[in-house]
C-alpha cells in the first residue's frame, strides 16, 4: 500500500472503527480497479491484498464503469472566465397593495366555521374557507352513513 494512504487500523472490542477513515487517491482507486479487471482476478483477493473492504472495491468499479472515477476539480490548463461585479438589485420599499376581490365570488367561501350535529350525538366541525361543492360532498358522505 502507498504511503499516501492514511493508515487506520483502530477498532474497539465490538469491531467498530475508532480511528479516522482512510482516504485513497484517485490513482490508487484506479490501480485497484484495474487489478480486478485482469483475467482470473477476484475482487475479494485484490481487496484483501490492499486492505480494503471488497464492497468498497465493487463501488469503485461501478464508479469506473459510469465514468465517475476521475480527478475532480479544474485542471491547470482550464482558462479562467472574466467576471464583472455590479451593484445589487434594489429591493422595493413599499409593500404591494392587496387586489380587491369580487364579493359575489368570495361569498361562496365566506364562512369560517361550520358545525354539523349528527343524530347519534357526534358532531363534525369544519374550519376555514369552504366551497359549496366540498360542503355538499361532506354532507353527502354523512347522509350515506
Amino acid at each position: 500500500m502507498d504511503t499516501s494512504t492514511q493508515e487506520t487500523a483502530g477498532t474497539d472490542a465490538l469491531g467498530r472503527r475508532t480511528a479516522p477513515r482512510r482516504h485513497h487517491t484517485i490513482e490508487e482507486k484506479l490501480r485497484i480497479v484495474h487489478e480486478t479487471h485482469v483475467r482470473g482476478a477476484s475482487v475479494a483477493t485484490v481487496a484483501r491484498r490492499h486492505n480494503v473492504n471488497p464492497n468498497q472495491v465493487f463501488a469503485w468499479r461501478q464508479l469506473y464503469r459510469q465514468g465517475r472515477l476521475e480527478r475532480k476539480g479544474a485542471s491547470l490548463d482550464t482558462p479562467m472566465l472574466p467576471v464583472r461585479v455590479s451593484t445589487p438589485t434594489v429591493l422595493p420599499t413599499e409593500r404591494a397593495r392587496p387586489v380587491p376581490t369580487n364579493k359575489a365570488a368570495s361569498s361562496e367561501h365566506a364562512c369560517k366555521l361550520i358545525e354539523i350535529r349528527l343524530a347519534n350525538g357526534h358532531s363534525v366541525v369544519l374550519y376555514g374557507e369552504l366551497r359549496t361543492k366540498a360542503l355538499a360532498r361532506v354532507i353527502d358522505l354523512l347522509v350515506r352513513r
